[in-house]
């Protein structure tokens, strides 16, 4: 009998040290950061497809977006698939793409982080030689390979509602591991 005790003890000890662990981690990962995986060519040669980033869920909700962020979305043609993306453009911002260059409120954007020039998508969002205004609550972004990206070129804004996070870590693969920084435009 005494042994049942101290059996159902133990189990009962058990149990509540992994709900409580349980409920630590579903915490974190609804309200805090969450984990995704890079599936494409779009972000390259930032990341590559199957690399491991963390998102943190709260980056915005203390601090503004800024230019140069990598950011997880929801697809706006897709609410179930998730896009990686650099910010280019935040609220009041006016966005310009001209003879493959992009140009931020007038300044030609300096992008070492790319491999080629950016083009536009036939009856994309953006036109060629014509200024757009990021307006309020809406961001514009673009993958680093421009000419393997759906992007803000395509489709437009970005509503901040549909941004999911701050990618702030890579985890795998392990060569790489690391803080993302932003490259500060």
């Amino acid at each position: 009998m005494e042994l049942l005790k101290r059996i159902i003890a133990f189990v009962m000890d058990t149990l509540e040290t992994v709900i409580f662990i349980a409920s630590i981690f579903v915490v974190i990962y609804l309200f805090i950061m969450s984990p995704h995986q890079v599936k494409g060519a779009s972000m390259e040669p930032t990341f590559q497809s199957s690399d491991y980033i963390l998102t943190s869920k709260i980056s915005y909700r203390t601090g503004a977006p800024q230019r140069g962020d990598v950011i997880v979305f929801k697809s706006p043609k897709n609410p179930d698939i998730d896009y990686i993306k650099r910010i280019i453009a935040a609220p009041g911002d006016k966005i310009l793409i001209k003879d493959f260059e992009v140009y931020v409120n007038g300044t030609l954007l300096e992008e070492q982080y790319i491999a080629s020039k950016t083009s536009l998508f036939p009856g994309g969002f953006v036109q060629e030689g014509v200024e757009v205004v990021v307006p309020e609550n809406y961001l514009f972004a673009m993958g680093d390979n421009r000419p393997r990206s759906s992007d803000s070129r395509e489709f437009g804004f970005i509503p901040m509602k549909d941004v999911i996070g701050k990618v702030f870590f890579r985890y795998f693969p392990l060569n790489k591991i690391g803080q993302v920084k932003n490259p500060s435009f």
